[in-house]
């Protein structure tokens, strides 16, 4: 499947549809499953709090992934993305109650690039705090 989303209707400033991504316990199960990352931080409390950690964190790459959702969503083609970048700032501790916890994600386009290409700033909270720094992505676009 590729992108439908033509460069020329692209302008900088332009902002994604916002989402946002709920994490509870169970997520992080099915997710550890996925990934094979079984670290007893995304599952045990004990074993989180004894490094140091407030509670169960999801796993980064998690995160990570969810953040993209929101520009894949928005071109329609994941094998649009040419490069996606990040920096973990704060953890999304993940409480053991019905709830969990949230990530929330937005998207802006804040550059036009050569070749029909263009760069996607994004900001992840949790709780209110921004949980990923200077994430950024490039797609390719029709």
């Amino acid at each position: 499947m590729a992108t439908t989303l033509n460069y020329d209707d692209v302008e900088v400033g332009i902002e994604l549809p916002a989402q946002v991504f709920p994490v509870r316990r169970d997520t992080l199960v099915r997710y550890a499953g996925a990934s094979g990352d079984f670290n007893p931080i995304h599952w045990n409390e004990r074993v989180a709090k004894s490094v140091g950690l407030p509670d169960v964190i999801a796993h980064g790459m998690l995160t990570m992934a969810e953040a993209a959702r929101v520009v894949t969503d928005w071109i329609g083609d994941p094998g649009a993305i040419v490069e996606y970048g990040v920096r973990f700032t704060k953890p999304v501790v993940v409480p053991d109650d019905d709830r969990g916890a949230e990530i929330v994600v937005a998207g802006k386009v804040a550059e036009k690039l050569e070749g029909r290409r263009v760069r996607i700033d994004l900001t992840a909270t949790s709780q209110g705090e921004k949980v990923l720094a200077r994430s950024q992505m490039i797609v390719q676009l029709a």
